[in-house]
């Protein structure tokens, strides 16, 4: 037998035994999955249990036939036998590419293969196995004969658990709910017993029910009015759907005893939140561009309970004073270090490619995405401004050692406070009442540090204590706030103004006797604006326009305290239009024109149509409460029946804003179906607390008094006065 006989005998023997070995471990590995699959799904789910363990072997099979080739037996003949010299793999080489000395070694090899061929074959792992078996037949007892709760019973059990119960209801003896959350949240899918539980928002919901007696059809009723049919399969019934916002259900029944007991389930639906963003660098919105500075250095963390997908870095150049202020604008996508809910970002800006020039702002504002499908919740950062102090200006040369320069403090301007305002106001159902009213307190603030800058234009006083005030002999700081003309971006541009009536320069009285003090300096040469006198600096309706911005100002503060940022919106549109008019003050021009009234419709004439004319009187009447929750709750202390449908009409429209609505429509339906139940009218009517109208503040009336006290009133008013 030549030598490429016995090497091909050698390769097979050393297969099948593998195969063997194999085959051994997949028996063990397969007496105990099929009770265990059997027992959790059934016969489909045994017969998908021993398909996947064929698959698996077959793919094992496969793996070790490309295993064991000319390189594996070679090795195994030099381990197995001296006798090859470590030299084995020359018996598959050709003689005509081996040299004289290897073709002779080749020539011995044979000779000795040929002589006696070792046996390659692994050993029989016989320990290895008996202790497979055994595990295997424990698992397969264990799950042969504990019980599984969520195993649906056969027709027999059925039957028996039929004639046990009430034949006036139809039980649920065995339920599951399979949930399968949406794939971008990297979650498993799990089955639950329960029927109330909580999901992913989006998650694929999957009922299989099994009842006592064998009902016509099968549905799940939910509170919004729609329905699920469930599909019979054998003795059990199913139905999918997916979950997009919290639900309550119930399951009905046709051509059978209603279900009992005739519960309402809950599936509260866990919405995504949307990432949290963390700049780290640099630490605080206004940066000053220092001498000689290059480059400017970003840092940011961002976070999500499921994955952080795409983050864009928004770059804005802001050139040019005045009404001249151009904008260019880049964005820059940024990859991030770490996991896929935990991300550090870190980016580098080359000022000069990006043309900076003395009086500019960069501008910078990270967008941080998460991969919801299929709309991403997006997160802005703050924006932080990297600025160029303009140069000095050419009225102070000669005085630079009298006047002090200051630089101005910033603040936001009104345009900011609006887009932080919408941005909220958009984000407001992802947020809680406490972050909200966080959120919404701290534009607050900024609307109020807006509003005291421009109330020192009127002579007001500034907010402040009096251990922050200036000294009488040192000068305030210039504060300069200049409202850019871009609609757009609302980025905060400072620049010098071409009108006189906003600009701002706050100095101290100066010593009397001080010779060559700049407050003296400037008293005699200059002007100042930190007296309610200075303020008639403005013309009469610049004051008024400036004045009803300031109200605008306070009203949209008290609504953005208060958590009300929607309130909000329209009185700080307000207060941007009266500041843009005091702007633009010095070039009002106003043309002369006649009155232009609108052309009359003729078709309407002597119609008695009056679409859209309004009755003057009526714009001052009275609005009428909405006393349908008041109704309600009366109506449950009283134990009368309450007017359902009506309430049912308020919570479609109000039932977004109460702290739990599924909750309260579960204590009212057991009210519904058991009126009698004062347990249920006292839960209904905790539940129904938070939806009540506030009662209007009103003096305590006067308690009357009892049979004592008027008597006691009575002889005091018979005592004659001294």
């Amino acid at each position: 037998m030549s030598a490429t006989q016995i090497l091909a005998q050698l390769r097979d023997a050393v297969l099948r035994r593998r195969a063997s070995i194999g085959a051994r471990f997949g028996a063990a590995f397969a007496l105990a999955a099929l009770p265990l699959a059997w027992r959790q799904g059934g016969t489909t789910g045994a017969l998908v249990a021993a398909i996947a363990i064929a698959l698996a072997g077959f793919a094992l099979w496969r793996h070790d036939r490309r295993r064991v080739d000319a390189a594996f037996i070679a090795r195994r003949l030099d381990a197995a036998d001296i006798r090859f010299d470590d030299s084995a793999e020359l018996l598959y080489r050709d003689e005509a590419d081996l040299g004289t000395l290897a073709a002779l070694q080749k020539q011995r090899l044979v000779q000795r293969l040929q002589a006696h061929a070792p046996d390659l074959r692994p050993a029989m792992p016989a320990r290895a196995l008996a202790v497979a078996f055994a595990a295997a037949a424990v698992v397969a007892a264990l799950s042969l004969w504990l019980p599984n709760r969520a195993q649906f019973p056969h027709p027999a059990a059925s039957d028996a658990a039929a004639a046990n119960g009430d034949a006036r209801s139809t039980q649920i003896v065995a339920s599951r709910l399979a949930i399968a959350p949406p794939a971008y949240t990297g979650l498993a899918a799990r089955t639950e017993p329960a029927l109330d539980t909580r999901v992913p928002e989006g998650a694929a919901l999957t009922w299989q029910l099994a009842f006592s007696t064998t009902p016509a059809a099968v549905a799940l009723e939910f509170h919004d009015g729609t329905r699920t049919a469930l599909a019979r399969d054998g003795e059990r019934w199913t139905g999918t759907r997916t979950l997009e916002r919290s639900a309550l259900y119930r399951v009905v029944v046709d051509g059978a005893p209603p279900v009992a007991p005739d519960t309402l389930h809950r599936i509260d639906a866990v919405p995504d939140q949307a990432p949290d963003v963390r700049v780290t660098a640099p630490d605080k919105t206004l940066t000053l561009l220092e001498h000689d500075q290059k480059t400017w250095d970003l840092a940011f963390e961002g976070s999500d309970d499921y994955g952080l997908g795409d983050a864009t870095l928004a770059i804005t150049l802001a050139q040019g004073t005045g009404e001249n202020i151009t904008f260019k604008e880049q964005a820059i996508v940024l990859q991030g270090d770490g996991d896929a809910r935990h991300r550090r970002y870190r980016h580098t800006l080359d000022l000069a490619s990006l043309g900076i020039r003395p009086g500019d702002d960069v501008i910078v504002k990270l967008a941080l995405a998460d991969n919801r499908q299929p709309t991403p919740n997006v997160t802005r950062s703050a924006s932080f401004i990297l600025r160029w102090p303009p140069e000095a200006s050419a009225e102070s040369a000669g005085m630079d050692g009298l006047v002090r320069k200051t630089l101005p403090a910033y603040f936001r301007s009104q345009r900011q406070i609006i887009i932080d305002t919408e941005a909220l106001v958009a984000d407001k159902a992802n947020l809680s009442e406490e972050e909200l009213l966080e959120k919404s307190d701290k534009i607050g603030v900024d609307q109020k540090i807006l509003r005291l800058r421009y109330g020192q234009f009127l002579g007001e006083e500034f907010e402040s204590s009096a251990a922050e005030k200036p000294q009488a002999a040192e000068h305030d700081e210039h504060d300069d706030e200049h409202e850019d003309g871009d609609e757009k971006h609302g980025a905060d541009k400072r620049g010098a103004t071409q009108s006189d009536a906003l600009t701002h320069d706050d100095h101290a009285a100066p010593k009397a006797g001080a010779f060559g003090d700049a407050g003296n300096v400037l008293a005699q040469f200059g002007h100042t604006h930190d007296h309610a006198e200075a303020a008639t600096l403005l013309d009469p309706e610049t004051r008024r326009i400036l004045k009803a911005a300031l109200d605008e100002m306070w009203q949209a503060e008290r609504e953005l305290r208060t958590g009300k940022p929607d309130a909000a919106l329209p009185y700080e549109y307000k207060a941007l239009d009266y500041i843009k008019q005091v702007q633009q003050a010095t070039r009002i021009y106003l043309a002369r024109v006649g009155l232009e009234l609108p052309a009359l419709d003729e078709t309407r004439r002597l119609s008695g149509d009056r679409k859209g004319v309004t009755d003057p009187a009526d714009a001052l009447a009275a609005a009428q409460a909405d006393a349908t929750a008041a109704n309600l709750a009366q109506a449950l202390a009283d134990g009368t029946t309450p007017d359902f449908a009506a309430f049912d009409a308020w919570l479609a429209r109000h039932g977004t804003s109460l702290p739990d609505e599924l909750g309260l429509r579960a204590a009212l339906d057991a009210v519904r179906r058991d009126p009698a139940c004062a347990d249920c009218r006292e839960r209904a009517r905790g539940a129904l607390w938070p939806a009540l109208p506030t009662p209007a503040a009103a003096p305590a009336l006067r308690r009357a008094p009892d049979a004592q006290g008027r008597a006691y009133l009575d002889a005091l008013k018979r005592t004659e006065r001294p």
